[in-house]
Parts: structure tokens; sequence; C-alpha cells
């Protein structure tokens, strides 16, 4: 047991002692980056179990209140499935059609099909880690082949690329954190731009041409990037173009962002590609009807009618 003066005098050491730990850690992080970079992705390892731990009671309890929302309403369900089955059902007769027909034109083109790029799926962890403000780990087992700059897509959309590797986790970049610029291009308009993300749920269009602006509600994909000179395959990669990333919106004139596709705020299922080594505009994965969010719409500036000037005053 410590006096009241040893207790008094242990505590005005902790501030200064905390202090100079901070300093130490924040010098050991830019002298020594890789073997720091390397710890936190064991760290991230090590506790990725717990983490799914930690998740399990919220997938439960959401799970739970969708069963009960469903159960409200199961007649009127049904009767939509049924509709939606009926029309899902005269689409499949038209693509199997149309299938045929594609494989009898490409029999007689003697098509050599593209590499299809390779792909490791996993689940997204609640991770409040890492360099970055908007990131997400990504549990995807050991023996996985993934390398920094490989892309990482739900099944609606882009939703960043991987920046950190480890032995069972990789850590996601998102499109709207403040480090993230990907080249986009305007499906309307055929312009180019940057997707700056800026930490909120809608990244900015920057570098637009003046004279081609983008149009409100028009679709935004991934252009063209080509991989760096000098880089290896560990290097980052050049981004696929054709990629769906959002649609166009104007929170005030002369500000457009993007309405992300994808899932940003609660991720779920993730798949990483590897483009390196395919010739493809963009994954075979099912899409899924969004809920369009309500965004705030820019001021209309109010009308003001000319008057001609009365003579003799003024």
């Amino acid at each position: 047991m410590l006096s009241i003066q040893g207790r008094h005098a242990l505590a005005k050491l902790m501030l200064p002692f905390f202090f100079v730990l901070a300093i130490g850690l924040i010098m050991l992080g830019l002298t020594r980056r890789p073997a720091v970079d390397a710890l936190r992705m064991r760290l991230a390892d090590g506790l990725s179990p717990a983490y799914k731990l930690l998740a399990a009671p919220e997938n439960g309890i959401a799970h739970i209140r969708q069963t009960l929302v469903g159960l409200t309403d199961m007649a009127g369900e049904n009767a939509r499935l049924r509709a939606e089955n009926q029309k899902l059902r005269r689409w499949y007769d038209v693509a199997v059609a149309m299938a045929n027909e594609n494989a009898q034109l490409k029999a007689s083109l003697h098509w050599i099909p593209d590499n299809a790029p390779n792909f490791v799926s996993g689940h997204a962890l609640r991770d409040a880690g890492g360099l970055y403000g908007r990131s997400v780990l990504l549990a995807v087992g050991e023996g996985h082949n993934i390398v920094p700059g490989d892309v990482a897509l739900d099944a609606a959309g882009l939703l960043g690329r991987v920046t950190e590797t480890g032995d069972r986790t990789v850590r996601i970049l998102m499109i709207n954190d403040e480090a993230s610029r990907i080249p986009v291009m305007l499906t309307a308009s055929r312009g180019n731009a940057i997707m700056a993300g800026d930490g909120s749920p809608y990244p900015r269009l920057i570098y637009y041409a003046q004279d081609n602006r983008p149009v409100e509600g028009e679709r935004v994909v991934t252009g063209e990037q080509p991989a760096p000179e000098g880089r290896d395959h560990g290097g980052f990669a050049g981004m696929p173009g054709g990629l769906i990333v959002g649609t166009v919106h104007y929170l005030r004139p002369g500000s457009p962002v993007v309405i992300p596709e994808a899932s940003l705020d609660h991720p779920d299922i993730i798949r990483v590609f590897n483009y390196m080594n395919a010739d493809h505009t963009g994954p075979d994965a099912p899409g899924r009807v969004r809920i369009m969010p309500s965004m705030p719409v820019a001021p209309e500036l109010p009308f003001i009618p000319f008057q001609k000037p009365i003579r003799g005053q003024g």
C-alpha cells in the first residue's frame, strides 16, 4: 500500500509517462513502418475470432427481427412473390433463347473467352483500427492469394481496394475514405472525372471538364486505370473499367457527388477480385434492388420579374 504522498507523486507522473510513450510509438511507426504494419495485421488476425463473437449477438437479433417482420406480412409477400415468379419465368425463357443464340454465334466465330478474374469471398468484421477513417477488416481465411491493390465489391457495386493483408484477414480502404481517389467515367455525358472520398457517405466528383459537367442521375462506372510502371504483382494494379460505382447527385449547385450502389455503412459479404491477368469488365453478380435514401435537394432561386425604371426616379 502506497502512502498518500506516493499516490500523488504517481498520479503526477502518469501523464508525462503516457505522453512520452505516445511520442515513442509515433516515432517507432515512422522509423519502422513495415514492422509496425506487420504487427498490426498480426494483432488483427488474432482478434478476428473476438470480432466474430462480438458480432454474433447483433447478427442473431437482426435475423430474429427480420423473421418477425416477414411473418407479419406473409400473405402479401406470397402474392408478390408469385407475381415476380411469373415475370422471372418469362424472362428466364428469353434468357435461355438468347444464351443458345449467343452460343451458336460464338461457335460460328470460333470465339475464345477471356480469362475470368480470380476472387475470394469473406465476411466483413467491425474494426475501428488501422490508418484510415473508412476501412473494413475482411475475414478470408488462410491460404488466400490477395495482394494490395485488389478490388473489393459487394453484390451491388464497388466498395474499395485492399491496402493491407494478413494471414487470415485483409484491410479494405472504402471509396468514401479521405485517402481514396478513383478515376471514373460518366455514362450519360461520356465524361471522365475523379471520385474523391471525404469521409461522408457520398464521395465527391472532381477534375471533370467544365464544358461537360456531370448530369443529375447519370450512372457512374470505373474508368480505365493502367497499372503503374515498375510495380510487380504485389503493387497497386490497374483498376478495370466498367465496374458499377453509383449515380450522380447534386447536393448543392456546382457540387456533384456519387450515391454509391454498394452498402458502405453495413457491408456483409465482400468479394475481392484480382484483375491482374484478366480482361473483364465486371463480376457476374446478382444485383439487388436498392432503396434510394432521401437526399437533400439543391435550393431553387426565387424568380424576380424584371421591372422597368420609371422616368423621373433615381
